[in-house]
């Protein structure tokens, strides 16, 4: 067979088939450009295959069987997009209630009560002299992390420990307090 005999059919093959192919694409990756790039590309593999296929080759077939896989892995794709997609908007969910129910929760008397100023106090007097003092320069004084370093002539490294290490004690022990807890650490 020679080339115009090869260029002819193919031709009639594309002329046909190009839009039933395409209709077919888009019946399920719900998108014309996507359909008609897999519908393109399935047409050229077959072109650029066509010398090495057996006499008894389907051309409909092989090109649908191509654009068939590539939609399958369009939608694999999309399955996992859309699944990761979700569990984002779970978690962003999930954060909002969570904020709402503490934020309804949360008795701004009860933040002042006595019994929260005593667990409080005596969370900060089982500290260590130097955490608790770095805790209080940070939270109470406003001092950033570099001033309190340069103050103590410490590293900044130093001071996020002793913070992070105070933040770990304040948490633990006002678990059952929230609303608190979340006035403790966002207060800067």
């Amino acid at each position: 067979m020679n080339s115009h005999s090869d260029i002819k059919q193919f031709n009639e093959l594309f002329n046909e088939y190009y839009e039933r192919i395409v209709r077919f694409a888009k019946s399920y990756v719900r998108d014309l450009a996507v359909a008609e790039d897999f519908a393109s590309e399935a047409f050229a593999a077959f072109w650029e295959n066509r010398a090495i296929l057996s006499d008894e080759t389907n051309p409909r077939a092989y090109i649908l069987t191509i654009v068939k896989n590539k939609c399958i892995n369009y939608l694999k794709h999309e399955q996992i997009r859309l699944k990761a997609e979700r569990e984002l908007n779970d978690h962003s969910e999930w954060v909002f209630t969570t904020n709402l129910n503490t934020l309804e929760a949360c008795d701004p008397d009860f933040i002042f009560s006595d019994e929260i100023q005593h667990i409080l106090n005596e969370t900060l007097e089982k500290m260590p002299q130097k955490t608790r003092q770095i805790f209080f320069l940070n939270r109470f004084d406003g001092l950033s992390y570099n001033e309190i370093a340069l103050k103590m002539n410490v590293s900044q490294k130093t001071i996020e420990y002793h913070i992070s290490k105070a933040l770990r004690a304040l948490r633990f022990a006002l678990k059952d307090f929230i609303c608190l807890l979340l006035f403790i650490l966002l207060h800067r």
